[in-house]
């Protein structure tokens, strides 16, 4: 039986795919299901400043998989790290250490492979973010070719930046197997009137809204939907 596996992309930086990867994990953790999360690159961490690691994304992950969160850890859940909180492709050149995309592709390759349970590789930024001088977020998409979680906003503009992602995913064949809409905290525009102008223009996609909540057991309803929604 092939374990599921899926590619987390957004629409854009700081939308909330950690926030949604995380609570997928635990969901299904509290399920008995061990999932794994993969944050294969990641920028804006400092493995020996305790107060970065414990900010960053791996480590809402870690957590999320009820791991300890330390530096050999993170090491094994985001093997491509970089201190300045920029595109990959601007942070390797300020360290002078491009990043090994083909590697890293190859590495996802291989946890996928060799899953024992539901895994979520968690991309960096949005769909188009560059990863070098050549190559986007999308080219890795392209190259695992995982079904898609697209996560979005609920803020005014959201919508265009959603059609366009999709556009550009369905333009390079990839499959969404799902579009979570994280409510953006502030937005003027109400979240269920942003689903329903989506399922307008995205039909056939399932369309799950996550509320942002200072407890995330409160969202646990909602991740579940989202679960369901993934086949999972």
């Amino acid at each position: 039986m092939t374990v599921p596996a899926f590619f987390v992309t957004a629409t854009g930086t700081d939308i909330g795919k950690t926030f949604v990867t995380s609570g997928l994990v635990r969901r299904l953790r509290a399920k008995g299901i061990a999932a794994t999360a993969l944050k294969p690159v990641v920028s804006g961490i400092d493995l020996e400043d305790a107060a970065s690691l414990a900010a960053s994304d791996p480590a809402q992950l870690l957590s999320a998989m009820g791991r300890p969160v330390t530096p050999a850890e993170v090491a094994r859940i985001s093997p491509h790290r970089y201190a300045a909180p920029l595109s990959p492709d601007m942070a390797a050149a300020r360290e002078g250490r491009p990043l090994d995309v083909d590697g890293m592709i190859e590495w996802c390759r291989e946890k996928a492979a060799f899953a024992a349970a539901p895994l979520f590789v968690e991309g960096v930024g949005g769909a188009m973010v560059p990863l070098d001088d050549s190559r986007t977020v999308l080219d890795w998409m392209v190259a695992l070719d995982l079904p898609l979680l697209l996560v979005t906003g609920s803020y005014l503009g959201t919508l265009s930046h959603t059609l366009t992602a999709l556009d550009v995913l369905a333009r390079r064949e990839l499959r969404v197997a799902a579009i979570a809409v994280s409510a953006t905290p502030g937005a003027t525009v109400p979240l269920a009137e942003t689903l329903t102008t989506l399922a307008r223009f995205a039909p056939g996609i399932p369309l799950t809204a996550i509320p942002r909540v200072e407890w995330v057991e409160e969202a646990d309803a909602a991740f579940d939907a989202l679960l369901a929604a993934l086949g999972l």
